[in-house]
């Protein structure tokens, strides 16, 4: 069968970087299993056990000379993924063959792997995620004095500029990283635990030595095995498996970012809707096969589909941490190589797409300032109010003057389809003595903004550049979309 008569998934074919899926590819686990064979072979043999020196270098010269042809052709024998590859590197290992897997389970290869692979992945996502923070901290400051509506109920409240509502987004990208940062921090190897978590069987491979020097062994070894690996610590007790609650809270950090840049993505497709902001549209670009006009935000609506997909997935890992049995039971395996996969392949999209929008965003000011003007006089009714106070006025008879004409000029604007008059109606009243000159005078959108501009300037000193500046060696990085 050709690729075109069989299911490829879109996270492959459209979606996630060629990085990223190498990242969960057979390569990576099998060669990583050959790695963490070594290490355990390596660390045995500086312990005392009969392992030789070339036994170890045969191991590390052939980790990445995998038969996988062999080891497909023995799973189907044997039913068992981690013995067809250890029947496998024994083929192009002759000397070492009968020392690998010495004293370990499947879970040593297999939840050791799953958690290397985790970190390698999360380091992707968060090289990536500093970049995009980075290009919206560069459009918050380019915009950081353009005032535009501000919305609560998605109704316009009062004015904002462009550039605040871009630190809203970066804020809520800050908090993910910072998560991410954690959980980087704080993973844990399962280690070398055996069948139900006691080491039995290093007690019995270390039976020679006094009860002191045994243990002590078994803990050293563990701890060389991490060291190698690149991790400081094991989990200090465990079942068969590390914690399945590890998954769950890595996929909660992704699910996390989806949130933030779904939100993102739903502002950008409201604001295209407006006219007032776009996403990137590229020259041949088509919006619509049959309404040749539109240019949709099919970017920012992918965003939102793959958020979507993402924070449902966290669910996977969730029901999985809470329905193990005591020291474990497989009905993790075949949910756990979907989900934890899937949930990585989902983040490395959004953030291509992310990092894509994030450095073309276009803004129409004029647009922008359009819209402001029309709503400005409802905004402005309240220094009005406060100016014909101080001449002499009643507030509490101004404000319903003021309720009356709001209303009547809103009546215009919506059953008429007219322009907003709320202006001329409150210079024709005498009650607030002000002429029409002396209101437009003081409807200038930047004196009703109050310290957003201030803020943009804070909030990047304080919160985004400290980032930056500890991840300035990864700065710049660009994504072409596939599609």
């Amino acid at each position: 069968m050709t690729k075109y008569e069989t299911y490829e998934s879109p996270f492959c074919t459209r979606y996630a970087s060629e990085e990223m899926q190498y990242v969960f590819s057979a390569q990576k686990k099998f060669s990583t299993f050959r790695r963490l064979w070594t290490a355990l072979a390596r660390a045995e043999m500086k312990l005392g056990l009969e392992i030789t020196e070339e036994q170890v270098a045969e191991l590390e010269a052939n980790i990445d000379n995998i038969d996988f042809a062999a080891a497909e052709a023995r799973e189907k024998e044997v039913r068992h993924d981690v013995m067809a590859h250890v029947y496998a590197y024994g083929l192009v290992c002759p000397k070492a063959k009968g020392i690998i897997h010495l004293g370990a389970t499947s879970c040593y290869v297999g939840d050791n792997t799953d958690v290397i692979i985790m970190r390698d992945a999360l380091a992707i996502i968060h090289r990536k995620l500093v970049n995009v923070i980075a290009n919206l901290a560069d459009f918050a400051n380019k915009y950081k004095d353009m005032p535009c509506l501000a919305y609560t109920h998605l109704q316009p409240a009062q004015l904002t500029t462009v550039g605040k509502r871009a630190t809203l987004w970066t804020q809520e990208l800050l908090m993910d990283l910072e998560e991410i940062e954690y959980r980087m921090k704080n993973l844990k190897l399962l280690g070398q635990k055996g069948t139900t978590g006691t080491q039995a069987s290093f007690v019995e491979l270390f039976a020679g030595c006094s009860e002191t020097e045994r243990t002590e062994k078994i803990k050293k070894l563990e701890q060389m095995i991490a060291e190698e690996m690149g991790f400081e610590k094991c989990f200090a007790v465990s079942g068969q498996t590390y914690p399945r609650k590890l998954d769950y809270q890595v996929v909660s950090a992704l699910a996390g970012l989806a949130e933030s840049c779904s939100k993102f993505s739903y502002d950008i497709r409201l604001l295209q809707n407006f006219k007032e902001i776009e996403e990137p549209f590229e020259k041949n670009q088509i919006g619509s096969s049959a309404m040749a006009y539109k240019r949709n935000p099919m970017r920012s609506e992918r965003i939102t589909a793959l958020s979507r997909y993402l924070m449902i997935d966290s669910l996977n890992p969730a029901f999985t941490a809470g329905t193990q049995w005591f020291e474990r039971t497989l009905d993790d395996s075949a949910n756990k190589r979907i989900a934890v996969a899937e949930a990585f392949l989902a983040a490395d999209a959004i953030l291509n797409i992310m990092l894509n929008v994030t450095s073309g965003l276009v803004v129409y000011d004029k647009v922008v300032r359009q819209r402001v003007m029309k709503e400005l006089p409802f905004m402005a009714t309240e220094n009005i109010i406060m100016r014909a106070v101080k001449n002499g006025g009643d507030r509490q008879e101004l404000h319903e003057h003021i309720r009356q004409h709001s209303m009547a000029a809103g009546r215009i604007v919506k059953e008429e389809g007219g322009e907003n008059d709320l202006v001329d109606r409150i210079a024709a009243d005498p009650i607030f003595g002000i002429t029409k000159e002396e209101i437009l005078s003081t409807l200038q959108p930047e004196h009703f903004t109050g310290r957003a501009p201030e803020q943009v300037t804070e909030f990047i000193e304080e919160c985004v550049k400290p980032v930056l500046n500890a991840n300035k060696d990864v700065l710049g990085e660009k994504a072409e979309l596939s599609v």
